[in-house]
């Protein structure tokens, strides 16, 4: 099994991030978008593991007691070189702080960090093929006035399973786990 652990989003979120989807859409016919089910914040992301490793991780964090997270969106951006469509999220204390103690947890089931910096997002939308990618071109009023999203605060983070289907991922959430105040 694939799994992840994430921050699912706040359903108003979900909603202005759809509306901004669907403002560049349009614009992009080489990409494939991602559903809004599919929107969340990745804390780590594990790879395979066997159903010892899926026991260990979901006991390890089962075990974690972290506070709630303020979860600020920032500005539309991509990857280029990985083809990836994304908003950016703030990495305040609280989030960072989560991500740390998620990697702690895992890494006593044989799950590594990863060594680039965490840089928390939500992915849109993926490249199609392997032509040269450059990112969405937003529409011009973003220039003068760019959407803005709703803070929230993240009050559990999931691990999910995912599912690689011709349409694209789907997930399946196999543990919730709460943030306290």
């Amino acid at each position: 099994m694939r799994l992840f652990i994430g921050i699912p989003l706040a359903e108003q979120v979900r909603a202005q991030l759809a509306e901004v989807v669907a403002a560049l859409r349009h614009a992009a016919d080489d990409l494939r978008w991602t559903s809004p089910e599919a929107w969340h914040i990745t804390l780590q992301f594990l790879g395979n593991a066997d159903v010892e490793q899926f026991d260990c991780v979901k006991a390890r964090l089962g075990e974690l007691r972290a506070a709630t997270v303020p979860v600020r969106l920032g500005a539309l951006g991509s990857f280029e070189r990985a083809g990836v469509v994304f908003v950016d999220v703030d990495p305040g204390p609280e989030l960072i702080a989560l991500q740390q103690q998620v990697t702690a947890a895992t890494g006593k089931c044989g799950f590594a960090a990863e060594e680039r910096p965490f840089h928390p997002h939500i992915t849109l939308a993926r490249a199609r093929g392997r032509r040269r990618f450059r990112g969405v071109p937003a529409p011009r009023s973003w220039r003068q006035n760019p959407p803005e999203f709703t803070p929230f605060e993240g009050r559990e983070f999931l691990l999910y399973e995912s599912f690689t289907e011709p349409e694209g991922s789907r997930y399946e959430v196999r543990g919730r786990f709460a943030l306290r105040k």
